[in-house]
């Protein structure tokens, strides 16, 4: 069955929208939909497994706990997080959809 990204997202969207849209072994593929959103002040995404990300629409920036430099992301952009890379969400444009691709790796 066909199926697009850029499709089928809702109008109100008051939490980040997260799609599982492939899952199988120890891969899943994940679009994440965020207006505006962040990850909470103080917390942190820190996973056990490997995670490659495309922004394919809209802006972000990602912070990084430690020394590490945030990251600004453009449609286009992507990086590999590896397990334990603490990270977060630090913003997203507002009134646009920024639109991720995640592929998460726990092989």
């Amino acid at each position: 069955m066909k199926n697009n990204l850029f499709e089928h997202i809702p109008e109100e969207l008051p939490e980040e929208l997260f799609e599982t849209l492939q899952e199988s072994g120890g891969v899943k593929i994940e679009r994440i939909v965020s207006r505006g959103h962040t990850t909470a002040i103080g917390e942190w995404y820190d996973q056990s497994w490997d995670e490659w990300v495309i922004l394919l629409s809209g802006s972000a920036v990602l912070e990084f706990d430690g020394e590490r430099a945030s990251v600004t992301l453009h449609a286009g952009d992507y990086l590999m997080l590896p397990s334990g890379c603490r990270h977060r969400v630090a913003w997203t444009e507002p009134d646009v959809d920024s639109i991720w691709l995640a592929v998460h790796i726990s092989l």
